[in-house]
């Protein structure tokens, strides 16, 4: 029997990658694109999860990169803001019916957006 030669990345080489923002945008844009089809309600459960560890994936990511500027910087500070409100959005509860809950997970993948924004503008301007 052979011996498995990989090896599950040790947390220093999970810290190392960057962000994958494409993927993370093309979730967002499931849901925010003009001519997107309104989901049914499993498609948007699963859409809804996959958001939400985008954000919490990438909320320690923004807030790193905002660690390498001045905290009088306007980058850092937007940034940061940024993290607050999708931390809080994290923290509520889509309403009852379809409807609401489709515009909840709106309200996430603008963030998850955002984030990714910033993520990109941090990352091409640390000092």
């Amino acid at each position: 029997m052979k011996k498995a030669t990989t090896h599950p990345p040790t947390a220093e080489e999970r810290d190392s990658r960057p962000l994958d923002v494409k993927t993370m945008r093309a979730g967002a844009s499931r849901l925010l694109a003009p001519d997107a089809e309104p989901p049914d309600f499993d498609e948007l459960k699963t859409l809804m999860l996959r958001l939400r560890g985008h954000i919490m994936v990438a909320i320690p990511e923004i807030e790193g990169a905002a660690q390498n500027f001045p905290e009088d910087d306007v980058p850092r500070a937007c940034a940061l803001a940024c993290v607050g409100e999708a931390r809080m959005r994290l923290g509520l509860e889509p309403g009852h019916g379809l409807p609401a809950r489709i515009a909840h997970a709106q309200r996430l993948a603008r963030s998850l957006n955002a984030l990714c924004d910033h993520y990109e503008n941090l990352d091409g301007e640390c000092p």
